[in-house]
């Protein structure tokens, strides 16, 4: 089975359509990367598959059931940086451990499974020495860690990174991404919005354009030679970031 399968999906807001008919399947272990010019529906694709946005029409599938069934903590969705509230006072590792609630029962303790689920995703994104600090003080690319580290430490079965690399340093990106492929060998599917197409072959295995609808899917390199990239290098380079 599939980890995703999407078919026929349409999202409208009010009378945008911002999806049309988008088809795509996500095998386990696969690094799935999603290119496309600014407001082409990349970000609102990702909402589907985590199921903050219902489709107009069509079907999302995770793991063979709509998001919104699945166990809270299945998806991990690592939102862009803009999205996020820094005012609020906690530490990294608090914001880490937020990772593990959805996966509590109601009144189930803080075990100790939580704990070094929490201690191997701050290892693993390199947080260790930044662990007690507030999350306000921290640069963007540090910050883009921590909540790359929020999502693992949930132990998902789908991992959901809405253009990560954005405005981090080129140590944070290479970091990332051999996180991100550790991630895949051992098995989880990822799905990526990304801008940076120059190292779309080393992040990911299937690539797909998206333009409201889909207009390539293949591999890096294949999608990357064929004509449906071709405008989007200029459009996206020259219009700064935004949805």
């Amino acid at each position: 089975m599939n980890a995703v399968e999407v078919h026929g999906l349409h999202v409208r807001y009010d009378r945008v359509e911002a999806l049309q008919g988008v088809d795509f399947t996500l095998p386990r272990g696969t690094a799935l990367g999603i290119v496309g010019p600014n407001g082409s529906g990349k970000s609102t694709l990702l909402k589907a598959v985590a199921g903050l946005v219902q489709p107009s029409e069509g079907t999302v599938r995770v793991q063979g059931r709509r998001p919104r069934d699945l166990r809270p903590g299945t998806i991990g969705y690592v939102p862009q940086v803009e999205d996020i509230d820094f005012q609020f006072p906690v530490t990294v590792r608090d914001v880490v451990a937020m990772g593990r609630y959805p996966r509590l029962g109601p009144f189930q303790p803080f075990g100790a499974h939580d704990r070094s689920a929490v201690a191997r995703a701050i290892e693993a994104l390199d947080l260790g020495a930044l662990a007690g600090r507030h999350i306000s003080a921290l640069s963007g690319g540090q910050q883009q860690r921590v909540f790359v580290a929020r999502a693992i430490a949930q132990e998902p079965l789908l991992l959901l990174l809405d253009e990560p690399t954005t405005g981090v340093d080129a140590a944070t990106e290479d970091s990332l991404l051999a996180l991100v492929r550790g991630l895949v060998r051992d098995g989880l599917p990822v799905l990526m919005t990304t801008h940076d197409l120059d190292r779309a072959p080393e992040w990911f295995d299937r690539l797909i354009v998206v333009d409201h609808k889909i207009l390539a899917d293949g591999t890096p390199d294949a999608v990357l030679e064929s004509g449906a990239y071709a405008g989007i290098r200029e459009h996206t380079h020259t219009h700064g970031h935004h949805r």
